[in-house]
């Protein structure tokens, strides 16, 4: 440790020296022609002051000087060069972009300070001041529409997240769809020094709704035109992005270029990287007006104090009416606009560096703004092609995005030292329960878990269902991790109603669930299927979260409780629908029991008919679910009954019951206190049993559980002895919970306990 202090302290006495001297020489040039504050002439002082010698002598003293000049320059360049090679080794360097302060080739120092730093004979580091604060708030603001563009938002937000030292605050002008999926996406993910505003998307479409436009974002791509009247009226200057956006770096840089800002520069944009508007692409090719190559708006900086006072609404849209009385509509959407405005007034946009959005589109010319990736700062991938785009980097620019797809989110969750977060609510709460818990407890872990707060992404996937106007829609509720993902194809096939699940997954499985699922024939053909993902966090499975959250987004009146290794039997669906008419079940507190079975062959003649089904148990295909490992959980449903029950029939709550049922979506939910294998599905139906649901057994109804290898939870389980006493213990506490809730009707549950 010593020996690398001496060598910083010889590196900084180095720098110094070298710095130092070629600025004294600097000075002593100018200085040697002042004395006392009067010119002194640097000609001999015999000559007169207008003979032919005297201008020979100053003439060749000018040489002199400016070649002078000229070697302290070069001095000076070589100099700064070789600081930024010694810096770049060190471990500044290393951790990327995470320096305090930023070089001006990175177009973000302040040059002037930079340069009088150098000459005034300090190091780099001393003279270079951040144009960004170290706890200054950087505005972002994305226009996002849909649930495609809200998983592209995600990455984009992981890649700033990734790199940024700064608090952040996003503004984010979202339809319905993508708002409750960011809403939910931000809340869980809990992000210190993070702050989210919404801005309704759908009651901005009047405002340019009357705009033509060809591009595939749709009314979406039109948004940005009207931030300066959507955002906060105190709100100075933001930056705005597309969601196909990666960043390489921190987005700090990028907001102190608004220091460069001069005059009436409103507009940060970087020139567009590809022959659109210069109208040559094909034959006939006749784009928007622009300047030159024109801009592209997938990164913009806004400076809205300005626009504002320069009346931006007027301008863009007398512009927009011009234009479209000859072009008809617009093909690039916001982009043919905003470049129609800056062709009139070039004087409103200070051109960006185009490392800091360099295109991938196609007829792409980005290549020739760069001489090395790693000068990049942003990455937009703005063809419809997306990854599929060809360019000579597209490994390393896919490689960059697949790393922030991929990323634990949950990594991210990281304070910003130095910055005090504004006060959260929920976060305030869920220190003082895990604050209140006792970490000696050997139970601390599962108690723990109860109150874990997992990042959750609704909706994953394209979802379009409308619940059927007679009121007696079912939506089928299971959860599932990876390993299960092969049932998801089978259980679309014999159930076609709408399903809600939830998936247990981390960043990198969740991107193999979407490319598994885009590949399938089966689910991308059916739209009323709900994915959410739960991402994984934490030692245990928790399954009674996941079906809350699978309960909680179900959109019709009744559910179909569950879980993802049963196949329901061939039109369900529509028997269920006609039991919650004959039982009545808007008007009573009914849960429907279908009989569940399994089979422990891996492949099996699924039975079409329950006399199919008895045969198959008759000869020993098929078997009463759990008959041989756990009878009491499926005993009350009395399958000797059931055999030849014609008419639904009702049976009584006993110890251990966890029957599959069908309520109202009004329901309670699962106790969060029980994860992994164990009493998870117990604890719901005990106290459905207390909030005196009668229990209906469907007597042409079932179910089949499907063969597979053991999970994880059950295995610890069944080795663990502790992870038994804990389940012991937590099941004792619910039945105190539940005698408190319900009083002396709860006491049932303690007796039955003891008796069985």
């Amino acid at each position: 440790m010593l020996g690398i202090c001496r060598g910083r302290r010889k590196f900084l006495a180095a720098s110094l020296t070298v710095l130092c001297i070629p600025a004294i020489t600097w000075l002593y040039l100018f200085a040697g022609s002042l004395e006392d504050g009067k010119p002194v002439s640097l000609s001999p002082p015999e000559s007169p002051p207008h003979s032919p010698r005297y201008a020979a002598a100053g003439q060749r003293e000018r040489e002199s000087l400016e070649v002078r000049v000229r070697e302290v320059e070069e001095e000076n360049r070589a100099l700064r060069r070789q600081l930024s090679l010694a810096q770049g080794r060190g471990p500044a360097h290393r951790h990327g972009n995470h320096s305090k302060t930023y070089s001006v080739e990175e177009g973000t120092g302040d040059s002037e300070n930079l340069r009088a730093g150098i000459v005034a004979g300090n190091s780099s580091e001393c003279g270079q001041q951040p144009v960004v604060e170290k706890c200054e708030t950087i505005h972002v603001a994305i226009v996002c529409a849909g649930y495609n563009a809200s998983r592209d938002v995600v990455t984009l937000v992981k890649s700033v997240l990734f790199h940024r030292r700064n608090p952040l605050h996003f503004h984010l002008v979202a339809d319905s769809i993508a708002e409750q999926i960011l809403a939910t996406l931000f809340q869980t993910w809990m992000v210190p020094a993070v702050r989210v505003d919404f801005y309704n998307a759908d009651e901005l479409k009047s405002e340019v709704s009357w705009i033509p436009n060809k591009h595939y974002s749709g009314i979406y791509g039109l948004m940005k035109l009207v931030l300066t009247k959507t955002l906060p009226a105190n709100l100075e200057r933001v930056i705005v992005l597309d969601t196909d956006i990666t960043f390489a770096t921190d987005i700090a840089e990028l907001w102190a270029v608004f220091h460069k800002f001069k005059g009436q520069q409103v507009l940060g944009l970087v020139e567009n990287q590809s022959d659109w508007y210069l109208g040559n692409l094909w034959k006939n090719h006749r784009p928007w007006p622009a300047l030159g190559r024109g801009y592209n708006t997938g990164v913009i900086l806004l400076l809205l104090d300005k626009l504002r006072k320069m009346k931006w609404e007027q301008m863009w849209r007398l512009t927009a009416e011009r234009e479209l009385m000859g072009m008809l509509s617009t093909s690039l959407a916001d982009q043919d606009i905003f470049n129609a405005v800056i062709k009139q007034n070039p004087f409103l946009v200070y051109p960006l560096p185009c490392f800091w959005n360099v295109q991938l589109s196609d007829h792409t010319r980005s290549e020739q703004c760069y001489r090395d990736v790693s000068d990049l700062k942003v990455i937009h991938w703005n063809s419809p092609k997306k990854l599929r785009v060809k360019n000579k980097h597209v490994e390393f620019f896919r490689n960059l995005y697949l790393t922030f797809l991929e990323y634990d989110g949950n990594l991210l969750r990281r304070e910003l030292f130095g910055c005090p977060s504004e006060a959260d609510v929920n976060s305030e709460n869920l220190q003082k329960q895990l604050s209140e818990l006792d970490e000696d407890d050997l139970c601390y872990e599962f108690r723990r878990e109860r109150f874990t707060v997992h990042r959750t992404h609704l909706y994953f996937l394209h979802y379009e269902y409308e619940p059927a106007s007679d009121n007696t829609d079912v939506t089928l509720v299971a959860q599932l991790s990876m390993d299960r993902l092969q049932m998801l194809e089978a259980i679309c096939k014999h159930w076609e109603g709408p399903i809600s699940l939830a998936l247990y997954l981390s960043d990198a499985e969740a991107q193999q669930f979407l490319r598994y699922a885009q590949g399938s024939e089966v689910l991308m053909s059916r739209h009323n299927v709900a994915y959410h993902i739960v991402y994984k966090e934490g030692q245990f499975y928790p399954v009674n979260l996941l079906r809350n959250v699978a309960m909680k987004h179900v959109g019709t009146p009744y559910m179909f409780l569950s879980d993802i290794d049963f196949l329901p039997m061939y039109g369900l669906y529509e028997y269920l629908r006609k039991s919650i008419i004959q039982l009545d079940l808007a008007n009573t507190k009914k849960a429907m029991i279908v009989p569940a079975f399994e089979t422990l062959r891996y492949r099996l003649s699924f039975p079409k008919s329950k006399a199919e089904l008895l045969s198959m148990l008759d000869m020993g295909t098929l078997f009463t679910f759990r008959y041989h490992v756990w009878t009491k959980g499926h005993a009350p449903t009395n399958f000797a009954k059931w055999r030849t029950a014609t008419t639904p029939y009702r049976v009584e709550w006993e110890a251990d019951f966890e029957p599959y049922v069908v309520v109202r979506r009004d329901c309670p939910e699962y106790d969060r206190r029980f994860v992994g294998f164990g009493w998870n599905k117990v604890a719901h139906i005990m106290e459905l049993d207390a909030q005196e649901y009668e229990f209906i057994v469907l007597p042409n109804a079932y179910m089949i559980h499907m063969p597979h290898a053991p999970s994880f939870d059950i295995t610890k389980f069944r080795s663990n002895k502790q992870y038994r006493i804990c389940l012991k213990t937590l099941k004792e506490e619910f039945q105190q919970d539940m005698s408190r809730r319900y009083g002396f009707a709860a006491l049932k549950y303690l007796t039955a306990e003891n008796n069985s």
